[in-house]
């Protein structure tokens, strides 16, 4: 491992230690984000020109996709050395420029930690299959085969097939719960988790101020190798993985989210609180207890600060009812934890396609559900693209870059289509992102999405999110205050934030037709600033379709 190295960039550890508790955070695809040197795939130095941009929106942090020494097989999430920077993306010092001119600007700097597995060309495992004997021989998951030479069990794959690999040097099957490529470490030897931590503290050092831990709860599995059991059609859904994919047939209690992984979060805890005003996002991926997981992974302050489950992420349509039913389940099962919530990210349809395309004003409905996101108890995610209202890309098969999509393709097309390239300039080559072809194309369609083009238009979805961003950042209430949700019909969200002195009610019609709720008889002060025009009267709010309020009552 490399030496770290201090950046002088490091943060003033007086400030707030819970800046991550309500924070914006703004995710980065590097990749996709801004070439600057004209081969087709963007970089560090990209992100660095375009840092202005994200802090102008009123974002507190970045979080940025993989960036380490990686074949790219599953791009960046199979990592050869977690201490380097792959050179298409640059060096260790454009790094450090990078968090230096973050922080200048106010922005944390979280980077996306991959834990769970390596790539198969990392030394780690090159080691740890050259025998049964050798130091790292117990370092990832190896098992023998059945009498039969069958797998040992029936664990799957989420990139399908199953989750084992036979491996001709150790004649042992290795686990992998996702790519062949992409060997599970085993996280039962202490060895692997002191490594781990090594790797933590090397970015600590460099200034990062957090990190996004990609698939939390596979870091453990059951050393008993059971049989998962299988699930009842009617329990099934494909909110971690698509309808098509057998891996929604089972239950998964044996290969993912198993009670010993408390005991390395609180390890990761304690060597983050060693540098004061760090912080941790866990993603969490499970269909059955996603919730449940979030809430033990964040209980009592000694874990990670924050998880994300897939409860926004998946296909079905957002709606008034599961709203307030995922966020009161929250605060039944999570009391003291604390959420992070997305509408899109990397790896889901762009909720502009996902949601949007069947309605009557699909701007004004990306505008209301994003204000209502930015108005949730916790804290926010906001994938590049998405404050443009940039839909899924429909790309042809030869043009596909994800083994995922390639897969499972068509009725799974992948994840391709939400990673096509940023879109700066509408009348640029390929929208400003490069001056070469770039890894994936820009759909035509994005190019009147572009920065250049909302920019100053009040009316676009770009000045919406600046807006009412400015508009959050002004009331406390919304970034950390406790919800508590109001009585409403059909289409409407309605809840208030509490935060010492300050109540804010808040108040969405997800519908296109108007609505109205009744607050009983209330003085109703309405606060200016977010962009919307709802009327309220005497004890009722009226909104008219996509429509919302924030106001005080008495």
């Amino acid at each position: 491992m490399q030496s770290a190295l201090k950046a002088n960039s490091k943060p003033d550890l007086a400030i707030d230690r819970d800046w991550w508790r309500g924070a914006v955070i703004y995710q980065i695809y590097p990749r996709s984000y801004q070439d600057s040197n004209g081969d087709g795939i963007g970089d560090l130095k990209g992100i660095i020109g375009r840092l202005p941009y994200i802090a102008g929106l009123g974002a507190d942090a970045i979080w940025i996709s993989p960036f380490f020494k990686s074949p790219m097989k599953d791009f960046g999430y199979d990592v050869t050395d977690y201490c380097d920077v792959d050179p298409m993306f640059g060096t260790l010092a454009d790094f450090d420029a990078l968090t230096a001119e973050a922080h200048r600007l106010g922005l944390k700097v979280m980077i996306d930690e991959v834990l769970s597995h390596t790539a198969d060309n990392h030394p780690w495992f090159k080691e740890s299959r050259s025998s049964r004997s050798n130091p790292k021989a117990d370092w990832y998951v190896w098992a023998d085969a059945r009498p039969d030479g069958t797998p040992p069990n029936n664990w799957l794959s989420i990139f399908g097939g199953s989750a084992w690999q036979w491996d001709t040097s150790r004649q042992q099957y290795y686990l992998h719960n996702f790519l062949a490529e992409q060997p599970d470490l085993n996280f039962h030897n202490t060895q692997v988790q002191n490594a781990l931590l090594d790797v933590t503290r090397f970015w600590l050092e460099r200034g990062v101020d957090g990190f996004r831990l990609d698939t939390i709860n596979f870091y453990f599995h059951s050393q008993g190798l059971e049989n998962n059991p299988p699930l009842p059609p009617e329990q099934r859904n494909d909110q971690t993985a698509p309808a098509v994919n057998p891996y929604n047939y089972q239950d998964h209690l044996y290969d993912k989210s198993r009670p010993e992984n408390l005991g390395f979060l609180e390890r990761f805890r304690a060597l983050l609180d060693e540098y004061p005003a760090t912080a941790a996002v866990g993603e969490v991926g499970d269909s059955q207890r996603g919730l449940e997981v979030v809430a033990a992974y964040t209980a009592g302050g000694k874990r990670v600060h924050m998880c994300y489950s897939f409860d926004f992420l998946a296909p079905e349509k957002i709606s008034a009812a599961k709203v307030r039913a995922v966020l009161e389940s929250f605060g039944k099962v999570a009391s003291d934890g604390w959420s992070c919530w997305a509408f899109s990210n990397h790896d889901v349809m762009r909720p502009a396609s996902r949601w949007a395309a069947g309605e009557a004003d699909p701007t004004a409905y990306l505008k209301v559900i994003s204000a209502l996101l930015m108005s949730l108890r916790g804290s926010v995610c906001i994938y590049q693209g998405e404050e443009l209202g940039l839909g899924e890309a429909d790309l042809r098969f030869e043009d596909l870059q994800d083994p995922y999509g390639i897969r499972f393709w068509p009725e799974f097309k992948g994840r391709d289509g939400c990673r096509t390239p940023m879109v700066w300039d509408g009348s640029a080559r390929n929208g400003g992102f490069s001056s070469a072809k770039p890894w994936l194309p820009v759909p035509a369609k994005h190019l009147s999405q572009a920065v250049n083009v909302q920019q100053g238009d009040e009316t676009s979805l770009l000045e919406h999110y600046r807006r009412f961003l400015t508009f959050r950042r002004a009331h406390p209430a919304l970034a950390k205050g406790d919800i508590t949700f109001i009585e409403s019909q059909g289409d409407t969200v309605a809840f208030t934030r509490r935060a010492g002195n300050e109540q804010i009610v808040c108040v969405f019609n997800l519908g296109a037709g108007p609505t109205k709720v009744d607050l009983g008889n209330r003085s109703l002060h309405p606060l200016p600033g977010h962009g919307f025009s709802g009327q309220a009267s005497t004890g009722s709010i009226q909104l008219g379709g996509y429509g919302a309020w924030f106001g005080r009552i008495d």
